[in-house]
């Protein structure tokens, strides 16, 4: 094998795992065969490119401009193929092409330093990014995308720390020559390790102190929505115990006027009024939708709150008095649930909005919410629907949260312009 060969064959082998890596913590919106395609185009630019810097001026040229044809190109493809925002993109991409490129460069070192062949070289290589990419979609993936979706802003400054590294890393590495063939060049680039490792530990301390700051906003806005809606129930009692004692105060005075209309011989207009004050105590009932009052009070003001936006309210609710999970949590997913559905249906015009809602107890928790939505809705790879838009997320991160907790299954879908959730317990 010549060296331009392996030259050739050793880029597009870390390419292709540095892609790897970068999949590792991505979403995709394209399906496999989508994916394969712009891979396989992506492949075959990689190798024209480096054969011909390799053909032109040699392993140092391919080495000075490998960030812009091979890196940047990536970049810009991955993040068209994936669901994060051009900060998230870049962040997330930038630091994989740096933490690729300086682990190749150490085991080429250390093998040359060593004397081992290009084969150990290679098998090192396999044996580090296929380890890297396990751990990463393993241990990271999760957290991190779950950083994404409560936190999809505010990410811009953090690109530069990977962007000025690579920056760093290619400019000591490329010039004046090779840092493989000059010892101090080979020092500057392995010293920025050190600083590296610290400044990373140190967002991503941010990056959880952020998310714990967020979650507890969360928490804090629906303890918030929970007291609100029991106070309005409290109220709305408060006013229906009022006119009661109106109507009580009044049925002296009405059992009278029918009595005086019987006794006059007039059965059609005592009829007739005892209807209109039967309709009367009617309008004034209390409309209770379940047992549980905390679970009664969320449901009561959010379909209030749903009708005076003009949206139809379809609700089948039958629970029991004692639920085998906390009633606050529940009521808290309720919360999310019912908010999200009224959003989306505010972006419609009045005459197509609705919801929908079914709740049952036996044998077990069923909550099943529908609502008409504009547009499609985008999902992530464990089907949750992603939105790119600040301070929206944080709902369905919370019912998830409660479904993990308690052992439930939740599903999201749209179907027919219809989103649906189900959340089984």
């Amino acid at each position: 094998m010549t060296d331009v060969t392996f030259l050739l064959f050793r880029t597009l082998f870390i390419t292709m795992m540095t892609v790897g890596m970068m999949a590792s913590l991505t979403d995709f919106r394209f399906g496999r065969r989508k994916l394969l395609l712009v891979l396989a185009v992506y492949s075959l630019w990689v190798s024209c490119s480096s054969l011909v810097l390799l053909r032109l001026g040699g392993e140092l040229l391919l080495l000075r401009l490998f960030y812009l044809t091979i890196s940047v190109p990536a970049i810009l493809l991955t993040y068209w193929a994936a669901n994060d925002t051009p900060a998230q993109a870049v962040f997330n991409y930038a630091t994989q092409i740096l933490v690729s490129v300086l682990s190749a460069s150490m085991i080429r070192w250390l093998t040359e330093l060593l004397g081992l062949s290009r084969l150990v070289n290679l098998l090192l290589m396999c044996a580090f990014y296929l380890t890297v990419i396990y751990l990463e979609r393993r241990f990271l993936r999760q957290p991190f995308r779950m950083l994404i979706q409560v936190m999809p802003a505010r990410w811009g400054v953090l690109t530069l720390i990977p962007c000025v590294f690579c920056g760093y890393l290619i400019l000591v590495s490329a010039w004046p020559g090779s840092y493989l063939e000059n010892e101090a060049q080979r020092v500057y680039v392995y010293a920025a390790i050190v600083p590296l490792i610290f400044v990373y530990i140190a967002v991503f301390k941010s990056l959880l102190a952020q998310y714990h700051m967020q979650m507890e906003r969360q928490s804090a806005a629906l303890l918030t929505v929970q007291m609100t809606a029991l106070k309005e129930k409290v109220q709305r009692v408060k006013e229906l115990e009022h006119d009661i004692r109106i109507q009580r105060h009044d049925l002296r005075h009405q059992l009278q006027a029918v009595t005086e209309l019987v006794a006059r011989g007039d059965r059609e207009a005592a009829l007739a009024f005892l209807d209109t004050a039967q309709k009367r105590l009617g309008e004034q009932k209390e409309v209770r939708w379940c047992s549980p009052p905390v679970l009664d009070a969320v449901f009561s003001s959010y379909f209030d709150q749903a009708r005076r936006q003009g949206i139809r309210v379809e609700a089948k609710i039958s629970l029991p008095d004692t639920l085998p999970v906390d009633e606050g949590e529940l009521a808290i997913v309720v919360a999310n649930a019912l908010e999200n559905a009224i959003h989306a249906n505010l972006e419609l015009p009045r005459n197509q909005r609705e919801l929908r809602c079914k709740m049952a107890g036996a044998p077990g928790i069923l909550l099943e919410l529908s609502n008409p939505c504009a547009g499609e809705a985008i999902f992530d790879g464990q089907g949750l629907p992603v939105t790119q838009r600040e301070g929206h997320g944080l709902g369905v991160q919370s019912i998830c949260a409660f479904c993990r907790k308690n052992g439930a299954v939740c599903q999201f879908e749209q179907t027919n312009g219809w989103f649906r959730l189900r959340v089984v317990l």
